[in-house]
């Protein structure tokens, strides 16, 4: 079980689309949490997930699995996939997502908020983080499936986004 995770806008989704052009499958998180959805914060327009709950219940699959919770379910490995706040802000906007989304989620980017609690529920050689800002697609999905055939050592913990938290 290998997931793919990241704030959004970081390319889970692109990249899923390619391993699938590959002949991979890929399993889509977003399709498996609607039973654990407790609420909608109308602030953040985002469901409210009980991601404790799913993560308890998801069964073993094998294969890889994409979405922003991937980092909460016991996977084998666990991609982690990064980009520059200012670049995910460009890639945000046309998304719709109001101006505090977008300022939510760049803030989380550049506190390595979901690599930070990846790295507290994974062994480190489970852990793979990939800078997305200036990559190809291809290149990308390269790297993961590199890592996960075991040709690629884990790699995490280089990047710094902390001097796009001051204004």
């Amino acid at each position: 079980m290998v997931g793919i995770t990241g704030t959004p806008g970081t390319g889970k989704s692109a990249v899923a689309d390619e391993l699938r052009s590959r002949g991979i499958a890929v399993l889509d998180l977003k399709t498996t949490v609607a039973p654990y959805v407790i609420g909608r914060d109308a602030s953040r327009d985002a469901d409210e997930v009980d991601a404790e709950a799913w993560a308890d219940e998801f069964p073993y699959h094998e294969g890889y699995l994409e979405g922003s919770l991937a980092h909460f379910l016991s996977c084998d490995k666990i991609i982690v996939l990064r980009c520059r706040p200012d670049i995910l802000r460009d890639r945000l906007a046309p998304r719709g997502y109001t101006a505090e989304k977008i300022a939510e989620n760049c803030e989380a980017e550049a506190l390595d908020v979901i690599l930070s609690e990846t790295v507290e529920m994974f062994a480190s050689e489970q852990v793979y983080e990939i800078d997305t800002t200036y990559k190809e697609v291809k290149s990308v999905t390269d790297l993961i499936v590199s890592f996960v055939d075991g040709k690629t050592p884990s790699s995490f913990g280089t990047i710094d986004w902390s001097e796009y938290l001051m204004p």
